[in-house]
């Protein structure tokens, strides 16, 4: 009985502890999100581990002194703000696993623009607080703003498609106005505009399927872009 009594009574302590620990790494991330806006680098400086590695969403990664070199003041004429939301938290021990969302709202010179990013936190707790000792910073994606064909334009695009070197066969068709893809025995999709000759897949933003024509204007073919890379079909039909 006095065993389970004891299991019963670390429970409570290490439960309101964890807690504790949540809200002051959360914190935290708010201070350093912050603290970008207005250069404030003494924030930056007192939570960051001396030997922190920090990945950012220009695929750059960086020390802890190339990061304070980073934080100054916005230029006249950029500001903004940053939300921190705690998506998930774990702590082994003496480290913690913060994973968030960074909502960020920017004024660019008049202009609004909205952005999210998706940040993987890891902190060490030092005998003078946590420190952040990495993080990696990913942007999330979200779909581009579609554009309005007419059924004579998207009807340039219907045909089969096999892709280059492979049996692999692609068909679009025009179904209630909408332009449907299928690959092979999966599941139909709908693809939307982007732009003349450039769709995206709702829901996919990170590839673009981008018409190609021949000196004439016709359609014989797209490519799948995925960053700097594509895949080739070729139009059969």
């Amino acid at each position: 009985m006095r065993s389970i009594i004891g299991l019963v009574a670390s429970a409570l302590l290490v439960a309101p502890t964890l807690a504790d620990d949540r809200d002051v790494v959360t914190a935290q991330m708010q201070e350093l999100a912050d603290a970008i806006a207005s250069g404030q680098v003494a924030i930056w400086d007192k939570y960051l581990d001396a030997n922190v590695i920090y990945a950012e969403e220009d695929d750059s990664y960086k020390g802890k002194a190339a990061m304070l070199k980073e934080i100054v003041p916005l230029p006249k004429g950029l500001g903004g703000t940053i939300k921190i939301e705690l998506l998930s938290y774990h702590e082994d021990g003496d480290v913690a696993v913060g994973l968030f969302r960074q909502d960020e709202t920017e004024h660019y010179y008049g202009q609004t623009i909205y952005a999210k990013y998706l940040t993987n936190t890891t902190w060490k707790k030092r005998p003078y607080g946590w420190k952040m000792i990495a993080a990696q910073v990913i942007a999330e994606r979200t779909d581009p703003p579609a554009i309005t064909l007419s059924p004579s334009q998207l009807r340039q695009y219907v045909g089969t498609y096999k892709l280059k070197d492979s049996e692999e066969i692609y068909s679009l068709q025009l179904t209630q106005g909408q332009l449907v893809g299928t690959r092979g025995s999966r599941k139909p999709g709908a693809w939307s505009a982007e732009a003349r000759d450039v769709f995206f897949v709702p829901g996919d933003p990170r590839i673009r399927k981008i018409f190609q024509r021949n000196v004439s204007g016709q359609v014989v073919g797209f490519v799948e872009r995925r960053e700097s890379w594509d895949i080739v079909w070729k139009k059969i039909s």
